[in-house]
């Protein structure tokens, strides 16, 4: 990975962190009609805790449109480097992880991180995909299944012959772990709530 002069670095992370910020969780629940998704559940923008509005709908549009701004983010940049195209998608997973709009308090970035991946290589955001489905029907844990496919994604990368991209994903990945300590431990308390378990 060859890194980009630092004006196009600079302009990738802005680029990537001003889409990344758009909280469409918000929005589309708002829009609909379901109040502030922030006072519900975990609290959270994402598309988990928007579900719990009962508008699967709403869920499904945000889970989409949270991946594709990192998405959007990584291919625009792309025109000018692939370098600024990775930046871009960790400017944009930042972004909505924490965004100004919300006092920096955002979502947990799966869906984000999980676009961000197709926008740099879309073959690993395959690998991703495969790997969360994989995960969640053997285990029915969404989280477990996030977490897993978020660590084996540095290394599909790496395997493309992208190291610059695995580590940057890399620190996406931790940061990504991080947001989700409290789902960790609920896992390994055995507490953590299962795919499609009534609360």
């Amino acid at each position: 990975m060859v890194l980009p002069s630092l004006q196009l670095a600079l302009a990738a992370l802005v680029v990537g962190y001003g889409l990344g910020s758009i909280p469409f969780g918000l929005l589309l629940t708002k829009a609909a009609g379901l109040g502030d998704v922030r006072s519900i559940g975990s609290g959270n923008i994402g598309a988990t805790n928007v579900l719990r509005t009962g508008r699967k709908d709403i869920a499904a549009a945000t889970l989409l449109l949270d991946a594709l701004k990192a998405t959007a983010a990584a291919l625009i940049m792309s025109a000018f480097s692939p370098e600024a195209g990775a930046l871009a998608g960790f400017g944009a997973f930042l972004g909505h992880i924490f965004p100004v709009w919300l006092k920096f308090k955002g979502g947990k970035g799966v869906a984000t991180f999980l676009g961000s991946l197709l926008g740099i290589a879309w073959p690993a955001g395959l690998v991703f995909i495969a790997t969360w489905l994989s995960v969640a029907y053997l285990s029915r844990y969404s989280s477990l299944a996030a977490l897993v496919a978020s660590a084996v994604s540095p290394v599909a990368l790496l395997l493309m012959g992208l190291p610059g991209q695995a580590m940057l994903l890399a620190v996406m990945a931790a940061i990504l772990w991080w947001k989700h300590g409290e789902n960790i431990a609920r896992l390994r308390a055995g507490t953590e709530g299962k795919i499609g378990q009534k609360s």
